[in-house]
């Protein structure tokens, strides 16, 4: 697995390693030897995760990475949106070049399934909802941009050389582990801390699902050879704006809050900022019997009570592109 350390990528882990996968956790070297999120994984888990360390962008690393794999999930990229607005070279060599790098292992390896993740940006504002599978694409940001030519790449190689991959596009995912660059972390990080809320824009909506379901949901796409050669979202059909969030946030914390909305630091160029985002799952229940089991509310307790243990690793007066 590529990403390994980022968020879902711990969460992936964890569920293949308990259901008994041998699982080769791919993550980017550091000097100080940091795994990202699977440092907060469990001691039972950890113990049984083989670690590779090595750079997306380095194509024989990559390919003995994959070497006596079945299966490979890429979740491996640049995933910040405004950092995309700074650094589109960047972001477009790891997530295309990267992209490129885990589809030629493939090819060499003879790798059985290949699961990409791609991410529900690559629709842009919503033409119509639910979203489904053929809604068109359009690059609001250097990072939607660079995930669809990493998507068409993924399917071009599934036409040419036969390549079993999935595309998987998840909708907004958020639970615990996950860092403040988010937006429902901003809000509880804030909200558990201080009497104000800072926001950006809060009319936009998104769709929601909860860590431990988009995680299920990818490796239920590898269990399911019938999903090979298409793509599927990873959603709930329900959408929420983020201002509704930040109120039901506050609401379950218990704290008086008060939001103040539309800060400059926070707000996106009006022509990059998606304005609706819901998603159509029927094609996901179709193809690989997946369904979101969490509700938002269950999914936002589990996430409020893993920050309040973990506030310390959160700094609420900073804005984090």
């Amino acid at each position: 697995m590529t990403g390994a350390g980022g968020f879902i990528g711990s969460h992936l882990v964890e569920l293949l390693v308990r259901a008994g996968y041998t699982t080769r956790a791919m993550i980017r070297y550091t000097s100080d030897s940091r795994t990202g999120n699977l440092a907060l994984l469990p001691a039972e888990i950890t113990n049984q995760i083989d670690i590779y360390r090595a750079d997306l962008q380095d194509s024989e690393a990559v390919s003995n990475a994959l070497a006596g794999m079945d299966a490979v999930f890429h979740l491996g990229a640049v995933i910040a949106i405004p950092y995309s607005y700074e650094h589109p070279n960047e972001t477009v060599d790891i997530n295309v070049g990267g992209t490129l790098n885990v589809l030629q292992a493939m090819r060499r390896h003879q790798t059985a399934c290949g699961v990409i993740v791609s991410t529900s940006e690559v629709y842009g504002t919503a033409q119509y909802v639910p979203i489904d599978e053929k809604h068109p694409l359009q690059p609001q940001s250097p990072y939607s941009a660079s995930k669809i030519g990493a998507e068409t790449l993924a399917m071009s190689f599934n036409h040419s050389y036969n390549l079993p991959i999935v595309i998987v596009r998840p909708f907004n995912t958020f639970g615990p582990r996950q860092s403040a660059r988010a937006v429902i972390p901003t809000i509880i990080s804030q909200a558990l801390t201080k009497d104000t809320v800072l926001l950006g824009a809060i009319h936009t909506t998104r769709d929601y699902t909860y860590a431990e379901d988009t995680a299920r949901g990818l490796m239920q796409a590898a269990q399911h050879p019938e999903a090979l050669g298409k793509i599927v979202n990873l959603g709930t059909g329900i959408s929420n704006t983020i201002g509704g969030i930040a109120d039901r946030i506050i609401e379950l914390i218990g704290r008086p809050v008060t939001i103040i909305a539309n800060e400059s630091e926070r707000m996106r160029p009006q022509a990059s900022e998606v304005l609706r985002l819901e998603s159509d799952n029927r094609l996901a229940a179709q193809l690989i019997d997946w369904r979101p089991q969490y509700t938002f509310d269950d999914g936002l307790q589990k996430t409020i009570d893993w920050m309040r243990e973990h506030i310390a690793q959160f700094d609420a007066q900073k804005y984090v592109v």
